[in-house]
């Protein structure tokens, strides 16, 4: 019986209990409100509308998105997809409750703009204060009844309970449209939603005792309906890329298809926005907005993937769907057409999205023809949204794009999701149209004029997202450009323009400074995102407001502040590099016509020059840091930096290490690390997930070392570690038939079998430590998929290993810190660099295998529903 805390934990552990609740009782509380409008013939109004809202939003929203998250780091790729995107479907239709009650359709639209609207004011649209609720709501659900489908298809391949969940929400989505234009569609989504709720709930049910038992009681999960791999041929020449690239990222799962779908959603409200069918845009905004910041979640777990560029795409992608989505809103509902020529033609920001747009499409050269298709597409969107454009075309042309665009985004999130569930390429996605050593050569022209392309330092490739920060910067640095005779129509419009990449998406890259704990990663985009929000409440807000220079001493004051600021910016630069010195040079410029501002003296010339100047060192420092960052080599050149850290005097002798090092890459190195086992000595060495502690079996003390090392409890077994399945084969054990091809098909790799003692050990090389590895009865046995191990296996024979940490302490995923946290205490390390993985592997107990059961005894880098897929394939094959 699990304990309150492993119950607890379940949720944890199985998010798919979250995800199928969540959208259980969001069905089953719109259910309540379809019946009893069809039963007493009076649809809810007002407050109903408003708790229903919220309600959906906290349940639906909230939670589900919870259970997308946590299904991400459990290496699910279908789960993490379809609960974060209905998670933004339930959150979005809970706003549009909201507002439904808040503005419900008897009010007189007159009265309602003249709530909304003093009588004096200016900037109010007359005609459209009331928003069109029923028309925004359907555009946004017909979105996701596309999307659903294909979650629903999808997860076909996987369980046969989801397929029914994701199902009935398609039909919920067709009726719940038709019934906000005929009332009688709601009954039918009611009895779907009720569908819903029971499906949800025996899903929910099913995972629930799943991972309490550790072994699935009610039948739906572990067998799919059907197996992914009849849906197409895998291509060989992609899949052995798609799996070197899988093996260092089965930490988290792949956040393309999520991408995908969002790219979806969002240009799909704004066709129906374009070609008229919604005059206003104002819960179309809320619809994207909540899309837009789902797909920043894709463009965050690209970067815990350490996918530079998926990381900046997402991210630009979900910054441009925010801006316009906004821009709209404020064309549509807070000022009078008549304004808006005017004003639009004086903005300039769309021609840095051009500009990355371009920069996005030369990266993609060497991926596939979907990749580059898609690029394509987006570039055309920024064409086609540039403000320069007539008024007359630039709707008619934006959302021809914006369908084109929706369905290449639908055939990309079904490509993607499937060829990351079979962890194939079994939906064609296209060639490779450049390959990578071109596309090298062709950016390598300019840095080739002055040094030789070298290997950038790890550090500096994956841990900063330098990418992202240019790109917010220069948005809203060009966006901010504006002449003296500035139009009021031009400061609503450069409001979103400026504040959400300048400020709100740059606080998102600082928290991905945050994330891999690099110094000084942080600090920069904090502090530029807190002066774009100041520069934007004073310069286009204020104005709007009526703050004139008489009561802008707080603002002198903060001006000041960002000076002095800014100029301990300017030596944090110099410590990276040329551009990042350049760029805080030019702030620090426009800092102080900021401040000059404020006292009601600016240069006008100055300011447009500086930031020109500023967006140009974004765009190029964009191109540069993804150029280096996804190809791992300094192929345009950032510029050395200009000051380095203290270096001790070279007469100074180094404090020597506290244990004796080798390297990995080098014969010497292993055959020093063997002598020292072979002598009974505890070394850190790499496998295919984390560091481990080993000692040789040989040495039983030495295996007793380990658990003084880790101050590890005794009544935790250590596992075995040999070279390859031959090795066991010849100790000929009494495993079946079934056991043997199970360990065929999951060896080498991140998996631990548990399976049962006996003397064929002792021929194995484990008789003196018979006692010190595994318990009295069984042995835990890892065959790690890493070169170094299996030749150090070879040399030494089989060895007993633990994780490389103080017990009760994460894992190690660095010889530097096996050196750091163990290094006093142990013979020696093997240095590899980083580890492939983050966890440890998987143990699986293959006790009772030929009673037709395996139990997850720990879940690690290798997903154990694949384990299970990959068991009862080889079982139903041996039957």
């Amino acid at each position: 019986m699990a304990s309150a805390d492993e119950f607890a934990a379940m949720f944890y552990g199985e998010p798919g209990v979250l995800g199928l609740l969540a959208n259980g009782i969001s069905a089953f509380l719109v259910l309540l409100q379809n019946f009893n409008g069809a039963q007493t013939g009076v649809p809810s109004q007002g407050v109903e509308h408003i708790l229903a809202g919220v309600q959906l939003i906290l349940i639906g929203g909230v939670t589900q998105l919870l259970a997308g998250l946590l299904s991400f780091r459990k290496y699910d790729h279908l789960s993490g997809t379809s609960f974060i995107a209905f998670a933004a479907l339930w959150g979005s239709y809970g706003s549009t409750r909201i507002v439904l009650g808040a503005f419900p359709p008897s009010i007189n639209s007159t009265n309602t703009t003249d709530q909304l609207y003093p009588a004096n004011s200016t900037f109010r649209n007359t005609e459209l204060a009331t928003p069109p609720i029923g028309q925004s709501a359907i555009a946004g659900l017909i979105a996701y009844i596309s999307v659903s489908f294909i979650l629903a298809f999808c997860s076909a391949t996987v369980n046969y309970i989801m397929p029914f969940v994701f199902g009935a929400i398609t039909l919920t989505l067709i009726f719940e449209a038709v019934g906000l234009v005929g009332g009688w569609a709601l009954v039918v989504s009611g009895v779907l939603e009720l569908v819903i709720l029971m499906c949800g709930l025996y899903g929910a049910a099913a995972l629930l005792l799943k991972g309490v038992t550790q072994r699935y009681i009610l039948k739906g999960f572990g067998n799919p309906l059907f197996d992914v791999l009849l849906l197409g041929k895998a291509n060989n020449s992609n899949s052995q890329k798609l799996g070197e690239e899988k093996k260092k990222n089965t930490q988290y799962a792949e956040p393309m298809a999520l991408g995908y779908l969002c790219d979806t959603i969002s240009p799909f409200i704004f066709a129906f926005f374009c070609f008229g069918y919604l005059p206003s845009f104002f819960v179309g905004t809320i619809w994207v907005t909540i899309n837009a910041f789902s797909q920043l979640f894709s463009s965050y777990y690209a970067y815990l993937r350490k996918d530079v560029y998926h990381t900046t795409k997402f991210c630009l992608h979900s910054t441009y769907w925010l801006v316009k989505s906004w821009e709209e809103f404020v064309l549509s509902v807070l000022i009078d057409r008549e304004g808006v020529v005017s004003g639009r033609e004086r903005m300039v920001g769309d021609w840095f999205f051009l500009a990355t747009a371009i920069v996005l499409c030369l990266m993609s050269l060497n991926m596939d023809v979907l990749e580059v298709a898609h690029n394509l597409l987006f570039l055309l969107l920024t064409v086609s949204t540039i403000s320069q454009i007539p008024l007359g075309g630039y709707y008619i042309f934006f959302g021809v794009i914006c369908s084109l665009f929706t369905a290449l985004s639908l055939y990309g999130t079904f490509a993607r999701l499937i060829n990351s569930i079979g962890e194939k390429t079994l939906i064609p996605v296209g060639v490779q149209p450049l390959s990578t050593e071109k596309l090298q050569d062709v950016l390598g022209l300019i840095k080739r004029c002055w040094v030789k392309p070298q290997d950038l330092p790890r550090s500096t490739v994956t841990q900063l997202p330098d990418a992202l920060f240019y790109v917010t910067n220069g948005i809203a640095a060009l966006s901010a450009i504006h002449s003296q005779d500035v139009h009021p129509t031009f400061l609503h419009l450069t409001i979103p323009w400026v504040l959400i990449p300048g400020a709100i998406i740059q606080v998102y890259v600082s928290r991905l400074g945050i994330q891999k704990g690099r110094r000084f990663g942080p600090i920069i985009p904090s502090c530029y995102a807190a002066i774009w929000a100041t520069w934007t409440w004073y310069r286009f807000a204020g104005v709007l407001l009526g703050i004139s220079t008489d009561f802008a001493g707080g603002f002198t004051a903060g001006a000041v502040a960002f000076l002095v600021l800014n100029g301990f910016l300017m030596l944090i630069g110099a410590y990276v590099n040329v551009v990042l010195l350049l760029l805080t040079l030019v702030m620090e410029v426009i800092v102080v016509c900021f401040l000059l501002s404020t006292l009601g003296r600016l240069p006008y010339q100055l300011e447009i020059a500086m930031l020109a100047i500023f967006s140009l060192i974004c765009l190029y420092g964009t191109l540069a840091s993804l150029a280096n960052s996804i190809f791992r080599k300094e192929l345009l050149p950032l510029g050395p930096p200009l000051l380095k850290a203290t270096q001790e005097k070279a007469d100074k002798t180094p404090p020597p290490p506290p244990c004796s090092i080798a390297t990995s890459r080098k014969t010497s190195g292993l055959l020093s690390i063997s002598k020292l086992l072979d002598a009974g000595g505890v070394c850190g060495v790499p496998t295919d997930t984390v560091y481990a502690l080993a000692a040789s079996c040989k040495h039983p003390q030495a295996i007793e070392k380990i658990y003084n090392i880790k101050d590890r409890p005794q009544e935790k077994p250590i596992c075995i570690c040999i070279s390859n399945l031959e090795q066991l084969s010849t100790a000929k054990p009494p495993f079946s038939p079934l056991l043997w091809e199970f360990m065929r098909n999951v060896y080498p790799g991140g998996i631990s079998c548990i399976v049962k003692k006996g003397e064929w050990l002792n021929k194995l090389g484990v008789g003196p430590a018979y006692d010190r590895v595994g318990t009295k009865e069984s042995i835990m046995i890892r065959v790690p998929d890493h070169t170094v191990t299996a030749h150090l296996c070879n040399m030494t024979g089989p060895l007993a290993i633990t994780s490389a940490n103080p017990s009760g302490e994460p894992d190690s995923t660095h010889h530097d810190m096996v050196i750091t946290r163990l290094g006093h205490k142990i013979s020696g390390v093997l240095c590899d660099g980083e580890s492939n993985e983050a966890v440890g592997s998987t143990v699986v107990n293959c006790l009772k295998i030929d009673e037709g059961t395996i139990t997850i005894i720990r879940e690690g880098c290798f997903p154990a529903a694949q384990v299970r897929h990959i068991f009862e394939k080889v079982k139903n094959s041996m039957e």
